[in-house]
């Protein structure tokens, strides 16, 4: 927990201040019983009714003095913990953002929900038990020894024996319990990963009717969980009855020599009763103290799991020997037409494309190095050209593609833009240039104008419909009861897949990036529209470079080369007639989809 400090500093003050308002009220609360054995030994024995009043009101006045420090402490607690939390929730949610594919394929989904709730809260939460609670009981254990020895060290050997008893007890809680915390969370994270899972692929669980499986699949973690839970709380169950334990035998042994001093004249009664009180806070502490280190011990597992996302560094995206990289070897892509407005009234600028060129370049997946991805990709996409890539499901399309803009980086070889290697590159630069519509069609809670804008906010009214007409969205959007000021739900889950991939590309090509990545972005889409897109890009996107993933010939045929993959590499390579004419594999795929072509064509 100490290495997430540094988001307590920048409320160092109230965090400070806090606890001393809090030590201010033990005082006073400390005070009490002294007063109280003075009532009783002076005012009560003696019949001077006099120093009762005094003494009373003089009760009252540290009460007072006492609440007004118990309500500074609280109120400075909630605020300290509360941006703290809020600090520390953005900094995770940051940091996730920040990682790469390749280091947010080490965390679950779930597990990044409940290290960005559940552990974050509970740091929350134990910040304010440290600055309140802990502070207060830590505070009264002191001060009640302290003052149980002013008015009776002999009674006071008592605690000798009592409190190294109780720590032991707590030591062994913690070691016991630390390990089960871990666990716990862990299932915590079982279950979050099931729901997700479950609530996402709803649609699809009902239509394999798999809802038992699913019921029974979630409930086997939810029982895990449950285990998980009881074995920490059997590991604590004992606490509280030894502690409570120890406290009355320790209350019956002072009543016991305290009586016999008390009948002896050494002791005034009302030392007695404040003798009493005070080893009671002190027991009573202890109890608290204990409830709270098991609460640590808690928190520690969350700290840890939260700092476990904190402290994974960061996949280089800038150049090691960036400062001292020349001028001249800086790369010079082509900047986004960002001033340039998209409108009916006449075509844009052309676009200037870049060169891509893969050289060499292999790829595996850490979690396994045994098993290639990609090996030996080699070609060359000049500024302006349309590269089609085609392949079987798993030859690793999808993967080549999200090497460009280093989704993933490459495991050995160089991809270059314009002859720059993009690890040379700002990530942010690099990423810039590329316009991409991924495989599967993100879209985000909010109105369509939102999820078009997504990738340039500042983007008008024009250019927004102008790239809705290119991607043959404008049509059914305009059909929507408010248009391009309709909701959606939660991923698009109001549109069907078509118009989703529609929407996703209209987002990409308002970019106006000169380079075009299409990762299967037609799947979803008929024929027709397809073709009409494949126009509307051509005019629209003219001049970039384009690299167009598809599952069907009719996506590639307008292309320049096309790339033929097969279980992680280039098989075949050329435009579409030499392909036909020379590659067994590329004749395989066109036969299996005649019927269509000649749909197309006809």
């Amino acid at each position: 927990m100490w290495k997430l400090r540094s988001f307590v500093k920048p409320y160092w003050f109230i965090t400070l201040l806090a606890p001393l308002l809090m030590v201010m009220e033990v005082c006073m609360d400390l005070s009490q019983p002294r007063l109280m054995a003075t009532i009783v030994n002076h005012g009560v024995a003696e019949g001077n009714l006099a120093l009762v009043w005094s003494t009373g009101l003089h009760m009252l006045g540290v009460a007072f003095i006492g609440l007004i420090g118990g309500v500074g402490c609280t109120f400075f607690t909630v605020k300290a913990a509360q941006n703290f939390g809020a600090d520390l929730r953005l900094s995770v949610f940051e940091k996730v953002q920040s990682l790469s594919f390749r280091q947010l394929d080490t965390f679950s989904t779930g597990s990044l929900i409940t290290r960005l709730t559940g552990d974050v809260m509970q740091m929350l939460n134990i910040l304010q038990i440290l600055l309140r609670q802990f502070t207060r009981e830590a505070s009264l254990l002191i001060g009640s020894i302290i003052m149980a020895v002013v008015i009776s060290p002999r009674l006071s050997l008592i605690l000798l024996a009592v409190v190294p008893i109780q720590f032991i007890i707590l030591y062994v809680l913690m070691k016991r319990s630390t390990p089960l915390f871990r666990l716990m969370q862990s299932r915590v994270d079982r279950v979050n990963t099931v729901m997700q899972e479950s609530t996402s692929g709803i649609r699809v669980i009902k239509a394999f009717v798999r809802a038992a499986f699913e019921r029974t699949r979630f409930g086997k973690a939810n029982t895990d969980l449950l285990d998980a839970s009881l074995s920490s709380a059997r590991a604590l169950a004992t606490s509280g009855p030894l502690m409570t334990l120890i406290l009355n035998v320790s209350i019956v042994a002072v009543l016991w020599f305290g009586g016999a001093q008390t009948w002896s004249g050494s002791m005034a009664i009302g030392d007695l009763a404040a003798f009493i009180i005070y080893i009671s806070q002190v027991l009573f502490s202890l109890v608290s103290i204990s409830n709270t280190l098991m609460n640590i011990s808690r928190a520690q597992v969350s700290a840890e799991r939260i700092h476990e996302v904190l402290d994974t560094k960061l996949d280089p995206n800038e150049p090691k020997h960036a400062d001292q990289v020349e001028q001249s070897r800086q790369p010079q892509l082509p900047q986004l037409q960002q001033e340039q407005q998209l409108s009916e009234k006449g075509p844009p600028e052309p676009l200037q494309g870049c060169e891509l060129e893969f050289e060499h370049v292999s790829f595996v997946y850490e979690t396994a190095p045994d098993q290639p991805i990609l090996a030996d990709i080699s070609f060359k996409a000049l500024p302006g050209q349309t590269i089609g890539i085609l392949g079987a499901t798993g030859s690793g399309k999808s993967t080549l593609v999200s090497l460009i803009p280093r989704l993933y980086d490459v495991t050995s070889g160089h991809i270059r833009l314009n002859g720059v290697d993009v690890k040379d590159l700002p990530v942010e630069q690099l990423r810039s240039q590329i316009g991409i519509v991924l495989q599967q069609s993100i879209l985000f809670s909010g109105t369509i104008r939102d999820n078009i804008l997504f990738g340039k906010p500042g983007a008008s009214d024009a250019e927004i419909e102008a790239v809705a007409k290119a991607a043959e969205a404008d049509g059914f959007i305009r059909k929507l009861p408010e248009g391009y000021e309709a909701k959606l739900g939660q991923r698009g889950v109001n549109l069907s897949g078509g118009q989703k991939q529609r929407i996703a590309i209209a987002r990409a090509l308002l970019l106006r990036s000169p380079l075009l990545v299409l990762d299967d972005s037609t799947s979803a889409i008929d024929l027709g529209t397809e073709k009409r897109i494949q126009r509307s890009l051509q005019s629209l996107m003219a001049g970039s470079t384009c690299i167009v993933i598809a599952q069907r010939v009719s996506s590639v045929l307008h292309a320049d080369r096309i790339l033929v993959l097969d279980e992680g590499r280039i098989a075949a390579q050329g435009t579409h007639e030499e392909l036909l004419a020379s590659s067994a594999i590329y004749q395989d795929i066109y036969r299996s989809q005649q019927g269509k072509e000649t749909a197309l064509h006809g």
